[in-house]
């Protein structure tokens, strides 16, 4: 809940004088449903003019198209409203400080919990786990020991969390396999957030990393030893095998399929269902790849267009 005023504040506008009068807004909504007590965008002049006519509380608008609406006191001038938006959605969904366990949850009494943390109904956490401050775990996730999770980080239902690599060894004699110690760690930074059923697994002898601020999306898997860098963005049904390193900023369309010992160099983009080979390393920041096996899109599009010539 705050005053128009405030979000001005929140976005770095400072305190905007006569913004919106007093009311309190306590929710973004889109255009359609707004009221008095809700925050809506609008990212071109038409959108402005619709959201101008609803019940909006605070209209988010692109300076470059704002000006005739500022003498609306609701209008508030931003760079990117889409951006802006989110950003007031973000600082609403806050929760007042306080940790909260659901009384059906499992938690080792080695576990450590930051405030303002909540842990939805049916969790495990196993030993030693460390939970930052302001996290949100969904139900039925299972967190295994020595997995530490950094602060503001999401967790939807039945993630798992820290389990097993899926690493053997092969006896030459008999072709039994025995599983390769597991016994590492995962670490999660800041501001993650891991969607539903997506597992992640601990390192080797080592650690398995995912950076600052990469966003996962539902039905992920990320094997052991991975490095996952700042800002990723991967797509559902994803996975990325032992050892691979995707750096920051890629972006990891979905069912996309990566190698042991792969690296996504810095800003790399993998269109949805291409296929990285084992030990492939793929560079050019801002550069899309494409197919099975993945290569630049100028390429897969050539290679499309001879194959339809066939």
């Amino acid at each position: 809940m705050a005053k128009a005023r405030e979000i001005a504040e929140w976005l770095g506008l400072g305190p905007a004088a006569g913004l919106g009068g007093d009311a309190e807004l306590t929710a973004v909504s889109s255009i359609e449903v707004a009221t008095a007590a809700t925050v809506v965008f609008a990212t071109d002049a038409k959108t402005l003019a619709r959201a101008i006519a609803s019940g909006a509380g605070l209209i988010l608008a692109g300076r470059e198209f704002a000006g005739p609406a500022m003498d609306d006191p609701r209008v508030l001038a931003v760079a990117d409203a889409r951006f802006a938006f989110a950003k007031v959605a973000e600082r609403m969904r806050r929760r007042e400080p306080g940790t909260e366990i659901h009384a059906t949850a499992v938690v080792d009494e080695s576990a450590r919990i930051g405030e303002g943390t909540k842990i939805a109904a049916g969790c495990v956490l196993g030993e030693s786990v460390v939970l930052g401050r302001d996290c949100e775990i969904g139900p039925n996730v299972t967190i295994y020991a020595g997995t530490v999770l950094g602060d503001r980080v999401q967790v939807q239902a039945g993630a798992v969390l820290g389990s097993k690599g899926f690493g053997y060894v092969r006896d030459r004699a008999t072709g039994a396999y025995t599983l390769f110690p597991q016994q590492g760690t995962l670490v999660i930074e800041g501001d993650v957030e891991i969607g539903a059923n997506t597992t992640i697994d601990r390192g080797a002898l080592g650690e398995t990393r995912i950076g600052a601020g990469s966003k996962i999306d539902n039905l992920v898997h990320i094997g052991h030893n991975c490095v996952v860098g700042r800002n990723v963005i991967i797509a559902a049904q994803t996975g990325i095998s032992g050892s691979s390193v995707v750096e920051d900023g890629a972006i990891l369309g979905g069912q996309v399929g990566i190698g042991e010992h792969a690296t996504v160099g810095r800003g790399v983009i993998l269109g949805g269902g291409a296929g990285v080979l084992s030990g492939k390393k793929m560079h050019g920041e801002g550069e899309v790849f494409w197919g099975r096996p993945a290569r630049p899109l100028k390429e897969y599009l050539r290679d499309l267009a001879r194959l339809k010539k066939r």
